[in-house]
Protein backbone atom coordinates (compact mmCIF):
# COMPACT_ATOMS: atom_id res chain seq x y z
CA UNK A 1 0.00 0.00 0.00
CA UNK A 2 2.83 2.42 0.87
CA UNK A 3 4.64 1.58 -2.36
CA UNK A 4 1.45 2.26 -4.37
CA UNK A 5 1.09 5.63 -2.60
CA UNK A 6 4.73 6.55 -3.46
CA UNK A 7 4.18 5.66 -7.13
CA UNK A 8 0.91 7.67 -7.17
CA UNK A 9 2.63 10.68 -5.52
CA UNK A 10 5.55 10.45 -7.93
CA UNK A 11 3.17 10.38 -10.92
CA UNK A 12 1.25 13.41 -9.55
CA UNK A 13 4.47 15.37 -9.12
CA UNK A 14 5.57 14.49 -12.67
CA UNK A 15 2.17 15.49 -14.01
CA UNK A 16 2.38 18.82 -12.18
CA UNK A 17 5.82 19.51 -13.65
CA UNK A 18 4.70 18.61 -17.17
CA UNK A 19 1.55 20.71 -16.77
CA UNK A 20 3.65 23.67 -15.52
CA UNK A 21 6.06 23.43 -18.45
CA UNK A 22 3.17 23.15 -20.90
CA UNK A 23 1.39 26.15 -19.36
CA UNK A 24 4.52 28.32 -19.45
CA UNK A 25 5.17 27.32 -23.07
CA UNK A 26 1.63 28.20 -24.14
CA UNK A 27 1.73 31.56 -22.35
CA UNK A 28 5.13 32.53 -23.73
CA UNK A 29 4.19 31.73 -27.32
CA UNK A 30 0.67 33.17 -27.20
CA UNK A 31 1.60 36.57 -25.76
CA UNK A 32 2.40 39.23 -28.29
CA UNK A 33 5.16 41.61 -27.38
CA UNK A 34 4.22 45.29 -27.50
CA UNK A 35 7.57 45.79 -29.18
CA UNK A 36 5.96 44.39 -32.33
CA UNK A 37 4.29 47.69 -33.11
CA UNK A 38 4.23 47.25 -36.88
CA UNK A 39 1.73 44.37 -36.80
CA UNK A 40 4.04 42.57 -39.26
CA UNK A 41 3.54 45.33 -41.80
CA UNK A 42 5.88 44.59 -44.74
CA UNK A 43 5.74 48.22 -45.91
CA UNK A 44 7.33 49.90 -42.90
CA UNK A 45 10.49 49.37 -40.91
CA UNK A 46 10.53 49.99 -37.17
CA UNK A 47 12.81 53.05 -36.97
CA UNK A 48 14.51 54.21 -33.80
CA UNK A 49 12.40 56.98 -32.26
CA UNK A 50 13.44 58.61 -29.00
CA UNK A 51 12.57 62.25 -28.41
CA UNK A 52 11.67 64.36 -25.40
CA UNK A 53 9.25 67.21 -26.08
CA UNK A 54 9.60 69.93 -23.46
CA UNK A 55 6.18 71.57 -23.20
CA UNK A 56 7.83 74.75 -21.89
CA UNK A 57 9.18 75.39 -25.39
CA UNK A 58 6.93 77.40 -27.74
CA UNK A 59 7.15 74.91 -30.62
CA UNK A 60 5.27 72.37 -28.49
CA UNK A 61 2.56 74.73 -27.14
CA UNK A 62 -0.16 72.82 -29.01
CA UNK A 63 0.56 69.74 -26.88
CA UNK A 64 -0.45 71.60 -23.71
CA UNK A 65 -4.13 71.41 -24.68
CA UNK A 66 -6.46 68.48 -25.48
CA UNK A 67 -6.91 68.25 -29.23
CA UNK A 68 -3.54 69.81 -29.97
CA UNK A 69 -0.99 68.10 -32.19
CA UNK A 70 2.58 68.59 -33.33
CA UNK A 71 4.31 67.21 -36.43
CA UNK A 72 7.92 66.14 -36.03
CA UNK A 73 10.07 65.96 -39.13
CA UNK A 74 12.60 63.24 -39.95
CA UNK A 75 14.99 61.99 -38.66
CA UNK A 76 12.22 61.15 -36.18
CA UNK A 77 10.39 58.21 -37.71
CA UNK A 78 10.45 57.31 -41.40
CA UNK A 79 8.55 60.31 -42.81
CA UNK A 80 8.01 62.09 -39.49
CA UNK A 81 5.82 61.64 -36.42
CA UNK A 82 2.52 63.18 -35.32
CA UNK A 83 1.95 63.59 -31.56
CA UNK A 84 -1.59 64.29 -30.34
CA UNK A 85 -2.84 65.38 -26.89
CA UNK A 86 -5.92 63.28 -26.07
CA UNK A 87 -6.68 64.59 -22.56
CA UNK A 88 -3.51 66.10 -21.01
CA UNK A 89 -2.52 62.76 -19.48
CA UNK A 90 -2.84 60.56 -22.57
CA UNK A 91 -1.01 61.24 -25.81
CA UNK A 92 -0.90 59.33 -29.07
CA UNK A 93 2.05 59.27 -31.46
CA UNK A 94 2.13 57.76 -34.94
CA UNK A 95 4.40 57.46 -37.95
CA UNK A 96 3.45 59.83 -40.77
CA UNK A 97 4.39 57.40 -43.56
CA UNK A 98 1.26 55.74 -45.00
CA UNK A 99 1.40 52.15 -43.68
CA UNK A 100 -0.32 50.68 -46.74
CA UNK A 101 2.42 51.24 -49.27
CA UNK A 102 6.18 51.45 -49.20
CA UNK A 103 7.64 54.85 -48.34
CA UNK A 104 8.08 57.04 -51.41
CA UNK A 105 8.13 60.71 -52.36
CA UNK A 106 4.40 61.19 -51.67
CA UNK A 107 3.85 58.83 -48.72
CA UNK A 108 4.22 61.46 -45.97
CA UNK A 109 0.69 62.04 -44.74
CA UNK A 110 -0.83 65.45 -44.16
CA UNK A 111 -2.74 66.11 -40.93
CA UNK A 112 -5.95 68.12 -40.67
CA UNK A 113 -7.58 67.95 -37.24
CA UNK A 114 -7.52 64.28 -36.23
CA UNK A 115 -7.32 62.92 -39.79
CA UNK A 116 -4.04 62.03 -41.52
CA UNK A 117 -4.38 61.74 -45.29
CA UNK A 118 -1.98 60.26 -47.82
CA UNK A 119 -1.47 62.72 -50.70
CA UNK A 120 -0.45 60.02 -53.20
CA UNK A 121 -2.68 60.10 -56.28
CA UNK A 122 -2.95 56.30 -56.32
CA UNK A 123 -4.95 56.03 -53.09
CA UNK A 124 -7.24 57.91 -50.76
CA UNK A 125 -6.03 56.51 -47.44
CA UNK A 126 -7.18 58.39 -44.34
CA UNK A 127 -6.39 57.54 -40.73
CA UNK A 128 -7.51 58.71 -37.31
CA UNK A 129 -4.46 60.05 -35.39
CA UNK A 130 -6.05 59.22 -32.03
CA UNK A 131 -6.47 55.49 -32.77
CA UNK A 132 -4.27 55.01 -35.84
CA UNK A 133 -7.05 53.12 -37.64
CA UNK A 134 -7.92 53.59 -41.30
CA UNK A 135 -11.15 55.59 -41.43
CA UNK A 136 -12.76 53.50 -44.16
CA UNK A 137 -11.29 50.01 -44.38
CA UNK A 138 -10.41 48.40 -41.04
CA UNK A 139 -8.73 45.49 -42.86
CA UNK A 140 -5.87 47.76 -43.97
CA UNK A 141 -2.77 48.22 -41.83
CA UNK A 142 -3.18 50.86 -39.11
CA UNK A 143 -0.64 53.63 -38.61
CA UNK A 144 2.61 52.64 -36.92
CA UNK A 145 2.18 53.57 -33.24
CA UNK A 146 4.92 54.95 -31.02
CA UNK A 147 4.78 55.20 -27.23
CA UNK A 148 3.97 58.68 -25.93
CA UNK A 149 4.16 59.29 -22.18
CA UNK A 150 3.90 62.56 -20.29
CA UNK A 151 6.00 62.97 -17.18
CA UNK A 152 5.71 66.43 -15.69
CA UNK A 153 6.24 68.96 -18.44
CA UNK A 154 7.87 66.52 -20.89
CA UNK A 155 6.24 64.19 -23.40
CA UNK A 156 8.59 61.33 -24.32
CA UNK A 157 8.01 59.56 -27.64
CA UNK A 158 9.78 56.22 -28.14
CA UNK A 159 9.37 52.86 -29.79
Amino acid sequence: MIQTYKIYTSMCNSAKIIFGILLISILSFSCKSDDDLTGNNPNLIDPLVNINLNLSLPEYDALKFPGGSVLLNPPQGIRGVVVYNINNSEYSAFELSDPNHTPNSCSRMEVDGIIATCPCPTDENEYNIVTGQHTGDQSLFPMLRYRAVRNGNVVTVTN
